[in-house]
């Protein structure tokens, strides 16, 4: 099981778990939402009963008879003093309900924090003619934890009245009995506490999305951690098993060198068997110093380059048949670079560029062509081909470890030249043009010294 594939079960199982949790995020706030505005409305509904209470005519009425009551007794000697002091406490108990009912229920001060309106049937703010501190007469409206600036006009007074009557059902309230009883509704809107959960899903995804790809990054990153720990150490395995054979080698060369004329065929023959040993000493070597930080040096890329396409025309005959290798090496300037990883570099993208020439049959021309230049952001290496070419698909993929179109492929050719240019020269390794029949182009940008 692919565990940490990034195309397997894991980046799903994430998906699933981070949808899920942001579902039942935004049920359990709406939830809350709803419990919310029940407790808001019922606190309205209170406020708008006080309101019919307090405006009812036989509390006014009743207080009045009571005080006339209590005029007359005091008029009369024969009445004890003691009965005019209950009623008077009643009359006192009688303007306690109002001040609980004026300063608790009614008064902005409360625990009522809604921003609310008492409107008549035409839905106009209500008016009450008050006294100021000067004892003039103002005049003030019927809005409740309101800023003053938002219905200061009468044509902000109807908009907010509208805004309000949009975002709550009215609560009805009736003043006075029979036919000449009066209409009137209260209208609502929402606490600062519903007005900032209703942003609070928002900012859950945001975060959930956050850590998806938090955890989605680290995963990838971890993958490619253990995937590159692995081919380093294949790599210097390989390299330490190849070091004994390879100096054997070199050492019965050594000797049936000396057992040879200088000037025979044979000994041609183990000048270039002799070659090919180094050669095959240089790769080693190669593979030994992927893991480690490499010596860059100033040097003129056209020697290293040259180098490593003359190796590889010296094989043609053996690796694509009949391929055109042609070049045009323009670029001067020193690059920081280390020859014999670069030159691997190169050598890997003319070897996918062969095998891309072996795998069509419909092109007659079977070209590779080399080129170099000094651009504005340093210098450019080109290696194109006329060979089978890239779909969107392959285009896209191509540098992934593991991923190859080809049958016998490792899928590493690539992903390692990549690093080399990238991480060890850091340069910049891309697929500038690629189409299916036509061909494809590389291109390495190196930074000038």
């Amino acid at each position: 099981m692919k565990l940490f594939d990034r195309t397997g079960p894991t980046k799903w199982i994430l998906v699933l778990l981070l949808v899920f949790l942001g579902l039942g995020s935004v049920v359990y706030n709406q939830y809350l939402i709803n419990r919310i505005l029940e407790q808001e409305r019922s606190s309205v509904q209170l406020w708008a009963k006080a309101l019919e209470f307090n405006a009812l005519p036989i509390h006014q009425e009743s207080s009045r008879l009571l005080l006339n009551v209590i005029d007359q007794l005091k008029s009369q000697k024969a009445i004890p003093d003691s009965l005019i002091l209950m009623l008077e406490e009643v009359e006192g108990l009688r303007s306690t309900q109002n001040f609980v009912t004026d300063e608790l229920i009614l008064d902005n001060r409360g625990s009522f924090k809604l921003p609310a309106v008492l409107v008549d049937d035409n839905d106009r703010p209500l008016e009450y003619l008050l006294l100021d501190e000067k004892g003039e007469p103002v005049v003030e409206y019927s809005f409740r934890n309101v800023r003053s600036t938002n219905v200061e006009t009468e044509e902000k007074r109807l908009a907010y009245v509208q805004k309000l009557k949009n975002m709550n059902p009215p609560i009805p309230i009736t003043v006075g009995d029979g036919e000449e009883a009066l209409r009137q509704y209260v209208y609502y809107g929402e606490s600062t506490v519903v007005q900032i959960l209703r942003y609070v899903p928002a900012i859950q995804i945001v975060v959930i999305l956050l850590l998806f790809f938090i955890g989605y990054t680290s995963l990838v990153s971890i993958t490619r951690m253990e995937q590159s720990n692995l081919w380093v150490g294949m790599a210097k395995e390989a390299a330490h098993q190849l070091g004994t054979p390879i100096s054997s080698l070199l050492g019965w060369i050594h000797l049936f060198r000396d057992d040879l004329p200088e000037q025979s065929e044979q000994h041609s023959l183990l000048n270039e068997i002799e070659k090919d040993v180094y050669r095959l000493k240089g790769v080693a070597e190669r593979f030994g110093k992927i893991g480690s930080k490499p010596e860059l040096k100033p040097l003129e890329i056209a020697p290293v380059l040259d180098e490593a396409i003359k190796y590889m025309e010296r094989r043609l005959p053996k690796i694509a048949g009949e391929v055109n290798i042609k070049t045009d090496l323009q670029a001067t300037g020193l690059v920081k670079l280390n020859p014999e990883l670069l030159q691997w570099a190169v050598e890997n993208l003319m070897k996918n560029a062969m095998d891309a020439l072996q795998m069509t049959q419909e092109s007659p021309n079977k070209d590779i062509t080399i080129r170099s230049y000094t651009g504005s952001n340093g210098m450019v290496l080109e290696i194109a081909d006329t060979g089978i070419g890239m779909d969107a698909a392959t285009k896209k993929n191509i540098f992934r470890p593991g991923y190859s179109t080809k049958k016998r492929g490792w899928g590493l050719g690539l992903n390692l030249t990549k690093r080399i240019v990238e991480e060890y020269h850091g340069g910049e390794l891309t697929v500038t043009k690629s189409e299916p029949g036509v061909g494809t182009t590389m291109q390495i940008r190196l930074k000038l010294v």
